[in-house]
């Protein structure tokens, strides 16, 4: 038992450095506190310095783990989960396809392109966020666009892992109220996130390694939570927000010229 316990240390030590293992904890944490402070999406402010610390195809699979615990905990506050699994199970049958689809992109496609594509929608979501559109679709809209919005959702995770757009700007479309839009929206993130991991699985590039240092993130992930909301009280949401998502434009640019 000793030695295979040893073996998998040894596998954990040609996996990642130290100087990695502390940049995935940084960016967890960090990813996290802007999550408590304001709402945004973790696997999209986490994404782009797992880029820079490990690479694109190793930082995708270390996001799953803190991200279905996440959203499992803020599914079960949120309630009408029935509700919205049945108004939106089209949406949510048509990303399964997707992000297959963008699984295979991102195996075959060389990571400089996937890089560039988590670029334009790092950018298209601060964009998004500084502007948002008070867009109302109509019922015949919403059953129309709701597979696409699912497809399209999926092939973007696929290839890169964020898991908000288009989904996001859709359900905001809809004007839920804030219990709804946040099932739904999270019901999305873990469907996807399953399939994500099945399909990493598949690809070779889920492992153990990389399940046992997403798990020993999960503390970094707490804890930047906590202290998010903290800093939510203390400060103006708005100004931090705004913060973040300059933050975010920039990290997008920077992946456009680290891809290209």
């Amino acid at each position: 038992m000793f030695k295979d316990f040893s073996s998998y240390l040894f596998v954990w030590e040609i996996a990642y450095s130290s100087t990695e293992l502390a940049a995935i904890a940084g960016a967890f944490f960090f990813a996290a506190f802007v999550k408590g402070a304001t709402g945004l999406g973790f696997s999209t402010t986490c994404l782009p310095f797992l880029v820079y610390a490990v690479g694109l195809k190793r930082g995708i699979p270390l996001i799953l783990l803190p991200s279905i615990t996440s959203n499992i905990l803020v599914m079960v506050d949120a309630g009408s989960f029935r509700e919205m699994v049945v108004r939106f199970r089209w949406m949510l049958l048509a990303t399964v396809p997707g992000i297959l689809l963008g699984l295979w992109f991102l195996d075959i496609a060389p990571a400089q392109e996937a890089v560039v594509v988590l670029g334009f929608v790092l950018i298209s979501y601060a964009l998004f966020a500084f502007f948002t559109p008070h867009l109302k679709l109509s019922y015949e809209m919403e059953r129309l666009l709701g597979p696409v919005s699912g497809f399209f959702t999926g092939v973007v995770n696929g290839i890169t892992g964020s898991q908000i757009m288009p989904v996001m700007p859709y359900l905001l479309s809809l004007n839920l109220n804030s219990e709804r839009f946040v099932q739904a929206i999270n019901c999305s993130f873990t469907l996807s996130s399953f399939v994500m991991a099945g399909g990493l699985y598949y690809l070779g590039l889920l492992d153990l390694s990389a399940l046992g240092v997403s798990a020993l993130g999960l503390a970094f992930v707490y804890l930047g939570t906590k202290l998010g909301s903290l800093v939510r009280q203390l400060m103006s949401p708005s100004v931090f927000r705004t913060s973040i998502l300059l933050l975010l434009f920039g990290l997008g640019l920077s992946l456009l010229v680290k891809g290209f």
